[in-house]
This record gives structure tokens, sequence and C-alpha cells, in this order.
């Protein structure tokens, strides 16, 4: 798969052709996604051109999103198109391969820009039926075409997917678009028209058979698309030289489903990588303890086990917690001096001299101190007129620069037995208890708790704020007394969006009163008197 960032603008509209075969919904189909795209507050328009490609029936759809919700636009209307113009679409979707690349040899499709999503299944033509040996067309061919005329890809049999689903193969295009991120709205934009508006309650067997195909497709293009990404950053990181992503080893891999494997093994190769086997195995366990409960929710896995997908993400990140080991041992990988020298455009036989700015203070010490050393060392540091830091300028290019990042580095053993480590696990674990517990007593619920560890982000005082908050949110809105579980997954989603609005925590505090829950507690601050030097006489 080819994968690039979509270049979304803002004058013009985003433009997709969808490719059905007759019977297939095509129709219903573009319906949907017009109605989508009304009801997340953006202008659309779509049009149908009827044509035959030799099995009659095939029908193609044309439709335009204009990127800017109609609130921004100040009473202007946009100007759409009636027709594809080729080599200027944004996608293409279509529900059958040669269909596919007789829409690239109309020329619609353009390497550089042109996002292609198809099902690998044939309709055979009738001079492929009339061959008396096999005349099928090669479908490897079809699929180098497709390669070579897309930016980007995603090829899979929607056939099969629609049939395990139970639903048409509509549905399954549908959510390849929303899994695609082509168009700028929300997974619940797309469910909430599936559902033809209707409360997830309340939807009826059509519809849950509909949500059911939508959320299998979404997964498989949603799936590769953030791993690719992901590795890019890392990638940005590590190096080339350095892979960030070992293979998932297959007594791992059995153990979960394949929508969530492509994450789970970027969560363990950053766990193993942060620490060693042991600690990327108690990742592999919290995992499977999640997967555990979700199934027992959702048996059926009709929401493509998007709470072990999420969890996969998060948990991740919060147990490779950034520390001065951590940051030690990326500055001195040899890849960042690759990197630099590439950022500096130095030849070979240029020096590059790297000076790394440290200012770690007492919480960093303690961090590696057992929990009572550490104590004591903060208090004192609390007791102190100002906190104690120790300023450092490390020449990172110098032997002796290099060793002592290198040492720092080789205290990975330490972390494990230091406070921080025993204080982020216990953390770690209220916040798995409270998702396996939210995602018992309803689906949603334990979602909305996974996705609040996207609280947890940066380090110092942001971080600590974090944790706060999200130990907050669970404890109060979680097991809202009174309240329903919809109910309390929509305080908890409330909150969530309202905290990562907002770094100050007002709009947090203001959501939590708004939904029954006491807001944050103020944080004692110590009060540091600091002596001004006397003003200088004229």
């Amino acid at each position: 798969m080819l994968t690039s960032t979509m270049n979304i603008h803002t004058t013009h509209p985003i433009t997709l052709l969808v490719c059905a075969l007759g019977g297939e919904g095509g129709g219903v189909l573009t319906e949907w996604l017009v109605e989508v795209a009304r009801h997340a507050g953006y202008a659309a328009q779509s049009t149908s051109i009827p044509g035959v490609a030799q099995r009659t029936g095939a029908t193609t759809y044309y439709i335009e999103v204009f990127p800017v919700p109609q609130a921004e636009l100040g009473g202007r209307r946009p100007v759409f198109s009636l027709s594809p113009v080729p080599g200027a679409l944004d996608a293409i979707v279509s529900s059958e391969l040669l269909e596919t690349a007789r829409q690239i040899g109309n020329g619609m499709s353009a390497p550089a820009r042109t996002l292609v999503i198809s099902s690998s299944g044939r309709t055979l033509t009738t001079a492929e039926r009339m061959q008396l040996g096999d005349g099928r067309a090669d479908g490897e061919r079809l699929l180098d075409v497709i390669k070579a005329f897309s930016r980007e890809h995603h090829v899979f049999d929607m056939g099969t997917v629609a049939r395990d689903a139970g639903t048409v193969v509509s549905a399954v295009m549908l959510g390849a678009v929303a899994g695609s991120g082509l168009f700028p709205f929300p997974r619940e934009a797309y469910e909430h028209v599936v559902r033809g508006g209707k409360a997830p309650d309340q939807a009826g067997k059509m519809a849950a058979a509909s949500l059911r195909g939508f959320a299998q497709a979404f997964e498989i293009v949603r799936a590769p698309r953030e791993q690719a990404a992901m590795v890019s950053r890392l990638l940005a990181t590590t190096g080339p030289d350095e892979p960030a992503a070992h293979a998932l080893p297959a007594t791992v891999a059995q153990l979960f489903p394949p929508q969530v494997q492509g994450l789970l093994a970027l969560g363990y190769a950053r766990v193993l990588d942060y620490q060693d086997a042991a600690y990327a195995q108690l990742y592999i366990e919290r995992l499977q303890q999640v997967l555990a409960a979700e199934r027992t929710a959702d048996p059926a896995g009709a929401h493509g086990f998007a709470i072990t997908h999420e969890m996969a993400r998060w948990l991740a990140l919060w147990m490779a917690f950034d520390d001065i080991v951590r940051v030690a041992e990326l500055k001195s990988r040899k890849s960042r001096t690759a990197r630099v020298r590439r950022e500096v455009r130095a030849a070979d036989e240029d020096i590059v001299k790297v000076y790394d700015h440290f200012k770690p203070g007492t919480p960093e010490f303690a961090a590696l101190l057992p929990p009572s050393l550490a104590h004591r060392l903060t208090a004192w540091d609390r007791r102190r007129k100002a906190p104690w830091a120790l300023p450092l300028k490390v020449g990172s290019h110098a032997v002796f620069g290099m060793a002592s990042l290198r040492l720092l580095a080789s205290l990975r053993w330490l972390r494990q037995r230091g406070s921080r480590f025993a204080e982020e696990q216990a953390l770690i674990g209220r916040w798995l208890a409270a998702v396996l517990q939210g995602t018992r007593n309803d689906w949603r619920l334990g979602h909305e708790i996974a996705l609040c560890g996207r609280l947890i982000k940066g380090y110092g005082s942001t971080n600590e704020r974090g944790k706060q908050n999200l130990l907050h949110v669970i404890g109060h809105l979680a097991e809202l007394p009174g309240a329903s579980a919809a109910a309390r997954a929509e305080a908890i989603a409330a909150a969530r969006l309202a905290a990562l609005a907002d770094d100050a925590g007002k709009a947090l505090d203001a959501a939590l009163v708004q939904h029954g829950a006491p807001a944050r507690p103020v944080v004692a601050q110590p009060i540091r008197w600091m002596k001004r030097r006397p003003a200088a006489t004229p």
C-alpha cells in the first residue's frame, strides 16, 4: 500500500467517484455520504452517470464535499461541478476490480493525487465468459494498474466482508471511505446516518448488519494507514538504520484479531524497546484482559474491537513514559547523529559539534530512587526557597559527552526499582480496571474510558495534570450515581473533549459540574519567597 498525506484544500471541494454494479447499492451509498456531510455540517452535492461497462447496469456516482463547515462560510455557498474531471479526483471507490481498472483507463485517477479503494472481487464480463478456456482478466495485472495510478490504494474482498456481516456491499464501501479519512467527518456521523438517525439500541436488524460491515471495512482501511503513519513518526525519531517496529511474534499475534494486530505490533515494539521482554509481556497480558472483556460485551465484533485497538495505542504510550534514562538513550542513538548531519547538510569531511542542554530537577532524580528515599528527597526540595535543578551542557559529539549519555541510558534496569515506575504502574492499573469494568457494563462506556488515554501526554507538569484529570474523570463520571451507562459514556466523552480543548482546565471543570460531578480540587502550590535586588540609585 502506498501512503501519503491528503492535501485538503480549503478553496476546492473534495471529490469522490463511486463505481458500482447494478443492485450493489451505489445510489444508497451516495445518499448516505451526502446525508453524512449535511449531518456533520458540510455542503455536498452528488450526481449519477449511467453507463454499461460491458455488463449492463454499471453506474458511477460523483460526489463533491466542501471541506469547510457551512457555519464558517459566512453565508457564502460553494459552487459544485456536475461531472468528474479526469485526473482531478481525490478518491475512487469501486466494488469490482475490473471496473476500477476501467475507470483508471479512462484517466480518472492521478498517480500523485487519487486515493483508490477497490474490491478485489470480480464479476465476469460477457467476453470473459465466452472463452472456451480460462478467459478471465489477469487479476495481478489489474492490481498493478491500480498501484501505478494511485497515490494510495486499499484493495480487499468487499463481497466477503459483506456476506460475513450479513449486509450489502454499499455498507462496506461506506466503512472503507470513512476509514480512509477522506472526508472531515467523525465516525459517529457515518454511524448515525446508517442507523437512520436512531439511537444505537433502537437500530433495526438491517442497520445492525450494515454497521457490522461498516466497522469491519473501517478497520481494514484505517489500520494499515495508522500503522504507516506511526512508523513514519517513529522513523523520524529513531532513524532508518534502527527499525522502528519488529514483527509481532506468532504466539502473540494469534491471541488477537486482525483488526488489532497492526497497532499492537507497534505498541509491542515500543514497550520492548523501552524496557525488556518481560515488560512487553505485561503489555500483552493487560491487552488480553481488555480483549476478553470486549468479546463478552460485543461477541459478534460489530465494533471492530475498537476498545482493544485504542488500548493498544494509549497503553503502550503510557507504559513507555519519558524519564531521564529514556531521554539519554534517544539522544545517544547512532541514527540521531546521522539525522543531525542530514539536517545541517554536513559533508563527510565536515566536523559537527552537538551540545545538548538538560536541566534535571529533584523529581527526575527521585524517580529512579526507591519510594522511601524519593519521598525524603522531594520533601527536602519542597522546603527549599527555590526548586533544585542541575543545568547541564553535554557535548554528545565528544567522547566524554557520549559516554555520559550511554552510562545514563544503561540505567534502564534501575527504572523498575524506582518510585516513579511503581506510581505509574499503579495509575495504569486504576485506568485499566475502569476500562474493564466499564466494558462489562456497556461497550460504549468502556470505549470512552479507553479513549481517555489521550489525556496522558507530554512530560513534567503537563503529564501530571493529564493523569490527575484522567483519574478525576473516571473516578466521578464512570460511576456517576443514578446515571445510566449511556449517560455516563456521554459525560466522559464531553469531559475528555473539554480537557483536550483547554489546558487551563476551566472547560473541564464546567463539563464535570454540568454532568453532576464535582470540579477538580485546587492543588496546593508552595509559596516561594525570592529576594529582590535593590534598585540601582541614579
